[in-house]
């Protein structure tokens, strides 16, 4: 999936220039990576906040079209918001060439909960991490991996070597070779006696 958004240069740049331009309803951003120079832009206020209404926005892969010609590809890698509103006050766009690898966290979306065998029985479904670290091209880059509950028995877990993953993603953590890193995700407690 990918996005076109638009942005406009900024020429002024330190704290000052990133408070006025907040004022006049923008949002300062930065585009760096990919062995090239790092560009100020800033995108309308209004845009950002129906774009990050859409939470796979933050692992989707942005053609970003600055004033001035140029095209950068990019995924999001950071965002600051205000403390107290909670709008978004800067955004950090990486550019994503096709032959670099992208290292981003990415939601887990647990299915099957109601149906599976272990909480029918009384067992309770603990989920232990909601993200997962995963390296990969940035064609390849999921907005979230599933991962089915739906057949899990009481007392049993699903460790991060048992998800299904798309095509060129890989887990960084069991990158590492070491069996420790293989941790649960999600887990299933033994149902209580009555």
């Amino acid at each position: 999936m990918s996005q076109n958004w638009t942005a406009n240069i900024r020429t002024e740049e330190g704290k000052g220039a990133s408070r006025r331009l907040r004022h006049a309803g923008k949002v300062p951003a930065i585009i760096y990576g990919g062995g090239q120079d790092a560009v100020s832009v800033s995108f309308p206020l209004n845009f950002v906040k129906k774009a990050f209404e859409n939470n796979d926005n933050f692992n989707t892969v942005l053609t970003v079209d600055v004033e001035g010609g140029s095209s950068e590809t990019c995924v999001v890698k950071d965002i600051q918001r205000h403390p107290s509103t909670g709008d978004v006050s800067h955004i950090d766009l990486q550019r994503a060439a096709a032959d670099n690898k992208l290292v981003k966290r990415v939601p887990l979306n647990f299915t099957g909960k109601a149906v599976a065998p272990g909480v029918k029985a009384g067992g309770h479904m603990s989920f232990l991490q909601s993200t997962v670290e995963v390296s990969c091209l940035a064609k390849d880059l999921p907005t979230k991996i599933d991962v089915d509950v739906s057949s899990m028995e009481a007392g049993t877990s699903k460790r991060l070597s048992e998800l299904t993953l798309p095509a060129g993603v890989v887990i960084t953590a069991l990158s590492h070779g070491n069996a420790d890193y293989d941790q649960a995700v999600v887990n299933i407690g033994k149902a209580k006696k009555r």
